[in-house]
């Protein structure tokens, strides 16, 4: 009997410790995420740049975290649909928004009524260059060659963009009022842009490297200038703007941000997420494939560099004549 006994009081040991290993996990994972599925709101239609970007870093995400990160398109108005839903969700970890320049421009143009400071920073992820481009048989092959055409022919000008008041937009009516010309700008929705340029109804469109590179690749594209720093590495040929003497610089960057009041814990596992996500061979593959760069920030210095940007912009718009305040 005293065997049994003995190996009941084994039994016993074992499964205790199978309990406490049990709860032990279970609570790690109630800790964040839970188990529970993290919705990324994308502000842009499935297939644009954006939209591809955003799901290579979900799937990034949803490795580290050890749970799905679903994204879900919300496009319109330059962004605002997505950050208003985003900024009205539980900030509880479990609701991201893929932001960008757009979370500034959208709200000083009066599309939206909330700012950056609805949202708490994460990390900054990657970095991309507005490109002007035109059809590979158009006559311009400089950005000079198409100011002198619009000066010699005001008004003539079409510019298509992403949609009003996205960074696209804006960028291009920076780059004219720069150039001091008079054009007409087309918003056509980010998923439209390149087929209208290519089916000859605008003469020019600003875009973002991910619509484009494969087209550039092909030589259905010619880029006429970057809106950048200094010449983007995935098109060495291309003269920034400033380089023509019109001196614009409206580099786009992307990130994730949460909705106001989110737990530093929670920001920080995000954050650390994020962190190794673009480290991988697998991001770095990916953004090599659509022209961008992955530019990694964590949250404190994410949000110095919305705060200063926001307020940038704020002037710049102003004198622009673009700013408005939301109805």
């Amino acid at each position: 009997m005293r065997r049994p006994a003995a190996r009941s009081a084994s039994a016993h040991l074992v499964a205790g410790a199978l309990v406490a290993a049990l709860a032990a996990t279970g609570h790690a994972q109630d800790s964040f995420p839970g188990g529970k599925p993290i919705e990324l709101t994308v502000l842009f239609p499935a297939g644009t740049s954006a939209d591809v970007t955003a799901r290579v870093l979900a799937d990034g995400m949803s490795k580290q975290l050890n749970t799905n990160v679903l994204v879900v398109n919300r496009p319109g108005a330059g962004g605002a649909v997505g950050y208003k839903y985003a900024a009205a969700q539980s900030a509880n970890g479990h609701h991201l928004v893929w932001n960008s320049n757009s979370v500034s421009t959208t709200f000083h143009t009066g599309m939206m009524a909330i700012d950056y400071r609805a949202f708490a920073p994460v990390a900054r992820v990657l970095v991309e260059t507005p490109l002007l481009v035109v059809k590979n048989d158009a006559p311009w092959k400089d950005l000079r060659e198409l100011i002198a055409y619009a000066k010699t022919n005001p008004g003539k000008l079409t510019v298509g963009n992403s949609g009003a008041g996205s960074h696209t937009h804006f960028s291009a009516v920076m780059l004219f009022k720069g150039a001091n010309v008079d054009v007409i700008d087309v918003p056509f929705g980010a998923a439209a842009v390149v087929p209208s340029l290519l089916g000859g109804h605008v003469n020019s469109a600003m875009q973002l490297p991910g619509a484009l590179a494969s087209l550039v690749r092909g030589g259905n594209v010619r880029v006429l200038a970057a809106l950048s720093a200094k010449r983007d590495p995935a098109f060495p040929d291309v003269a920034t703007a400033s380089e023509q003497g019109v001196n614009v610089v409206a580099d786009a960057w992307r990130g994730i941000a949460v909705p106001k009041g989110a737990a530093p814990a929670v920001i920080a596992k995000l954050e650390d997420a994020i962190r190794k996500t673009t480290a991988s061979a697998e991001f770095a593959k990916a953004c090599e494939n659509l022209s961008v760069a992955p530019a990694f920030l964590p949250a404190a210095d994410f949000g110095r560099l919305i705060a200063k940007e926001d307020g940038d912009l704020a002037v710049i718009i102003q004198a622009l004549g673009l700013k408005k305040s939301a109805n």
